[in-house]
C-alpha cells in the first residue's frame, strides 16, 4: 500500500470536522490515538448484530460473539509475534496489565528481593511497585538516565544484582520520545542474573514499531489498544505461558474458574483465569480490526514515515532559540514524540493558544513527574506523530507557536 497520509487521514472521521471553521491538527497521539472508520464500524457491529455475552451460550449470536473474541486474540497474538494466543490476556489497558503483573507476582517476591525500574517510567510504571515495595519491605531501585535523556547502561549494572526479582522498564518513553535497547538490556540483565523478570511497558511502541516479543526475550509485555487506533478500554498482557500458570489469579468471578464449590474454587487455565466477568467485547473485536489496519499499511512504512516527520519537526524546532527540546536529539533514536518548552511560557499557555487553531498537543508531567523533576522542569509541551500526520501539521505547529511567543513574548527568534 503506498503510504499517503492525506488518504490515510480520510479514513478517520473526526479528521474531516472543522471547528470554528478550521481544520483539526492532532498532534496527541501518544495520549491517544484517533479511530479509523473500520474501528468505529466493528464496535456498531457488535452492537447492532450480535450484542451478547462471550463463551456461557450455545445459541448462535453467543458463538458468534465468542468466535469472534477468540479470533481477535488470535490476530493480536501474531501482531506481537507469539505463536501462543493462550498467552494473550485481555484487560482494560496497559496500566490493568502492570498492576495484575505487580499484584500477582510482585506479591510473591521473597523477604531479599528488590525491584528495579528507570527515572522515565509514566507513572504507571512506578506506582504499582511502590506499593509492592512497600508491602514487601523491599528496595525499589531506579535506573537514571544521562543529559539527552538515554537510559545510563551503566547504571543499570549498578542497580541489577543477584537479588533482583523485576526489572521493569518502557520501550519508548512517553515524554522523551527514547527507543530503549530493550534486546540489549534484557541481554545484560540476564547475565548478571537469569531469574530476573524482564516486564516492558510497550504501550508507546507496539503502535509504532514492529515489534516481536518471541526476538525481545522479555517475561511480560503490555499495551493499550487506544494507542494504535483501537477503542478505549481494552489492553493486553502477554506473558510466557509458564508463568502465567503460576500466578494467582488477579481478580476473582465469572469465567476465571473452572469448579466453584462452597469450599473451594478451581480457577480456569490462562488467559481465562486473569479475565474475569463480562469483558468488553466490543472493544476487543475493536481492537483485531486495528490490527488489521496497521498491518494493511505496515507498520515498517509507519516508523519510516514518523522518523521522517521527526526530523523535519526536530529540524525546524532545533533552529530557535526560544525552544528548549528533551530527549535525544537524533530521530533515529526517538519515536514520533518531541517534548519541549517555550522559553518563558506556561506549556498550559502554549496548549491554549494553540488551541485557538485547533492544534491540539499535551501540556503538564505527562504521567511522569519523576521524569521532569530529574529533568528540572514542573512540566512540558508534547507534540506526537502518526500516521495520519504529514508536514504541514507540524508547519501548523510551528506557525502556533510562533504566534504564541508573539502573544507572550512580543517577539520571535
Amino acid at each position: 500500500m503506498l503510504f499517503k497520509p492525506s488518504k490515510i487521514a480520510s479514513d478517520f472521521p473526526v479528521l474531516q470536522r472543522k471547528i470554528k471553521g478550521k481544520r483539526i491538527v492532532y498532534l496527541d497521539s501518544t495520549a491517544s490515538s484517533l479511530k479509523p472508520q473500520s474501528v468505529i464500524q466493528e464496535t456498531v457491529r457488535y452492537y447492532e448484530e450480535c450484542p451478547v455475552n462471550i463463551f456461557r451460550g450455545v445459541y448462535t449470536l453467543s458463538e458468534e460473539a465468542t468466535e469472534g473474541y477468540e479470533n481477535s486474540r488470535g490476530k493480536v497474538a501474531e501482531f506481537i509475534g507469539c505463536p501462543n494466543s493462550a498467552e494473550v490476556v485481555f484487560t482494560r489497558n496497559a496500566t490493568e496489565s502492570l498492576n495484575l503483573i505487580a499484584q500477582t507476582v510482585g506479591r510473591t517476591l521473597p523477604a531479599h528481593s528488590n525491584i528495579v525500574s528507570t527515572v522515565m517510567e509514566h507513572h504507571a510504571n512506578i506506582v504499582p511497585w511502590q506499593v509492592i515495595s512497600g508491602e514487601k519491605k523491599i528496595p525499589l531501585r531506579f535506573i537514571d538516565i544521562d543529559n539527552e535523556g538515554r537510559l545510563k547502561l551503566d547504571d543499570l549494572e549498578k542497580k541489577i544484582d543477584k537479588n533482583t526479582a523485576i526489572l521493569t522498564f518502557t520501550f519508548i518513553s512517553n515524554v522523551l520520545g527514547t527507543i530503549n535497547p530493550v534486546k540489549e538490556i534484557i541481554a545484560r540483565v540476564k547475565k548478571i542474573n537469569k531469574n530476573t523478570v524482564i516486564v516492558i511497558d510497550a504501550a508507546q511502541a507496539v503502535p509504532h514499531l514492529k515489534l516481536s516479543v518471541m526476538d525481545l526475550g522479555c517475561d511480560f509485555l503490555v499495551f493499550s489498544a487506544h494507542k494504535m487506533l483501537g477503542p478505549t478500554g481494552v489492553g493486553v498482557l502477554w506473558g510466557k505461558a509458564e508463568l502465567l500458570k503460576k500466578m494467582p489469579p488477579y481478580q476473582t468471578g465469572g469465567e476465571m474458574i473452572r469448579e466453584v464449590q462452597l469450599e473451594k474454587t478451581v480457577y480456569n487455565e490462562p488467559p481465562y483465569k486473569f479475565e474475569a466477568g463480562t469483558p468488553d467485547i466490543a472493544g476487543v473485536l475493536g481492537l483485531a480490526k486495528a490490527v488489521e489496519y496497521l498491518e494493511n499499511i505496515g507498520m515498517g512504512k509507519i516508523r519510516e514515515h514518523e522518523k521522517e516527520l521527526t526530523v523535519y519537526a526536530l529540524g525546524k524546532l532545533q533552529k530557535l532559540s526560544a525552544i528548549e527540546i528533551y530527549g535525544p536529539k537524533e530521530a533515529t533514536e526517538r519515536g514520533g514524540v518531541i517534548a519541549f518548552n517555550l522559553k518563558g511560557i506556561h506549556p498550559h499557555d502554549v496548549a491554549q493558544i494553540l488551541n485557538n487553531d485547533n492544534i491540539c498537543i499535551r501540556s503538564g508531567h505527562h504521567c511522569a513527574m519523576p521524569l521532569h523533576h530529574r529533568l528540572e522542569i514542573n512540566s512540558s509541551c508534547r507534540a506526537s506523530f502518526y500516521l495520519y500526520n504529514d508536514e504541514s501539521d507540524v508547519d501548523a505547529l510551528l506557525q502556533g507557536l510562533e504566534n504564541t511567543a508573539k502573544f507572550f513574548l512580543r517577539k520571535w527568534c
